[in-house]
């Protein structure tokens, strides 16, 4: 049985999420013959019971992370780092970060080395014409390193992104995709048994059901 949590701490689309994972799970039950069990939870116990822990989050990122700090989420998902894959998905990616501009400033969990900026009210592409933030829709993404998560998903696939604000990351060498929206953005990061993304893969048709697929398969690090 290969167990899936997904936190709640009451912040994202948690049962698209659940839904995405349990439509892939199906499939590799077909294949494989190990099922897949997910999870929406807060409970420690069953998040440290799980296989993989997918860290969601939908929201202004104060509203988040004073719920993540309320139920210790950030301790969930630090120990589960050490020892099993954990999917990060939008304001989920965020809160890894130190700092994010969002709401007058917020400190975040601190576990990557990266700010959270906002795009900006004069956000311009390359012509000079004006963009609408949030950025909303879908857009490419470019592989810059590899990665299992990559595997089957063609570079500068199309992604389904909703947000304000990026992140921006001291130590680049865990960004392990980009997309441009006015700016190079960090569209997925990587770091060991953590996978991360500004956009939702739950919503980003086959490619992110792909992702979501390699997920449920990889053995982190």
């Amino acid at each position: 049985m290969n167990k899936i949590a997904v936190i709640d701490y009451g912040m994202g689309n948690l049962h698209s999420v659940a839904k995405a994972l349990e439509y892939v799970g199906a499939e590799l039950a077909l294949a494989t013959g190990d099922e897949v069990e997910v999870s929406v939870t807060p409970d420690p116990k069953i998040i440290a019971a799980a296989d993989r822990v997918v860290f969601p989050g939908v929201g202004a990122i104060r509203d988040c992370m004073a719920e993540i700090n309320r139920l210790n989420v950030g301790e969930m998902v630090a120990t589960a780092m050490q020892t099993k894959p954990v999917l990060a998905i939008c304001v989920g990616m965020q809160a890894l970060m130190n700092r994010s501009e969002e709401n007058g400033g917020v400190e975040c969990l601190g576990f990557m080395d990266g700010e959270v900026r906002f795009f900006g009210d004069d956000l311009r592409d390359e012509e000079g014409e004006r963009l609408k933030v949030p950025h909303m829709g879908w857009n490419e993404v470019t592989q810059t390193q590899d990665h299992p998560l990559w595997k089957d998903v063609p570079d500068k696939s199309r992604f389904y992104f909703v947000h304000s604000y990026y992140v921006q990351m001291n130590d680049v060498a865990k960004i392990s995709g980009t997309t441009y929206y006015g700016t190079e953005v960090a569209a997925t990061l990587a770091d060991s048994n953590i996978f991360a993304t500004q956009f939702h893969p739950e919503k980003s048709q086959t490619a992110g059901l792909t992702l979501l697929r390699n997920f449920l398969q990889w053995d982190g690090g």
